[in-house]
């Protein structure tokens, strides 16, 4: 159940973790992990990105960031939650892909992970994720 304090239904959760695994299955992986993403801004609309890898690594684009950048592209700046999906026990956004969260969600955005479509929604805050992150 999500706390009502989070500003996030547990219907739109789960409308963000669908979005997330239709917007996985288009990724464009060399490797072996492809990585969904969705964002919701604070008027409610839904932005998706996934993993785009480059044969050379260093100019990959990973889904949180991707989803992020789509979401400003639009003309939204306040992230209000997001969503990542990917086939993995337990699998986080790395540390850019959090300084991206914080700068246009702040330390109280949500950020959800599914390691299996329908299956449970791992809730946390930013801030529970980089509890030292500078404010």
């Amino acid at each position: 159940m999500i706390n009502k304090a989070m500003n996030i239904t547990e219907i739109q959760l789960k409308e963000l973790a669908r979005a997330a695994w239709e917007c996985r299955d288009r990724g464009y992986v060399l490797g072996n992990t492809k990585v969904g993403t969705a964002v919701m801004s604070s008027d409610g609309c839904i932005f998706q990105g996934c993993n785009v890898e480059h044969r050379f690594r260093c100019h990959d684009v990973h889904a949180e960031v991707n989803a992020i950048t789509t979401m400003v592209a639009a003309g939204k700046t306040e992230l209000v939650a997001i969503v990542i999906a990917a086939e993995k026990e337990f699998f986080m956004p790395c540390g850019s892909c959090m300084d991206w969260i914080f700068q246009f969600g702040g330390s109280s955005a949500i950020v959800g992970y599914q390691s299996k479509e329908g299956g449970e929604i791992r809730i946390f805050r930013a801030q529970d994720l980089m509890p030292y992150y500078p404010k």
